[in-house]
């Protein structure tokens, strides 16, 4: 992708990534569903894991999995509450360039 990506959006795009997991999901699949829409590395990935676990937005959890602990990652009320607003924001910033694009005022 040709467009920057700021922290607000990418932290919209892992919560979105994390929430359509019910009991939450792992970093490794995290990174797979975000990479769908933008290209992102782990080094990039885990700090903002971090930063919404700091916030009260995600909830950290280990399992077992392979003889080993894997950390889940699991969206709380007010993660998902974020994650309403992201999505309202991005609905009108996208149409509104959707409307420029397209030859009209935003």
């Amino acid at each position: 992708m040709i467009f920057n990506t700021g922290a607000a959006l990418l932290d919209a795009i892992v919560l979105a990534a994390v929430s359509k997991e019910k009991e939450g999901t792992y970093g490794y699949k995290i990174t797979q569903d975000v990479r769908k829409a933008i290209e992102v590395s782990e080094s990039t990935l885990y700090p903002v894991l971090r930063r919404l676990q700091k916030d009260d937005c995600l909830d950290v959890y280990d399992l077992q999995f392979d003889g080993r602990n894997r950390r889940y990652y699991k969206a709380t009320d007010k993660g998902k509450a974020q994650l309403d607003l992201y999505k309202t924001e991005w609905k009108l910033y996208a149409g509104k360039i959707t409307a420029i694009f397209e030859g009209g005022a935003a």
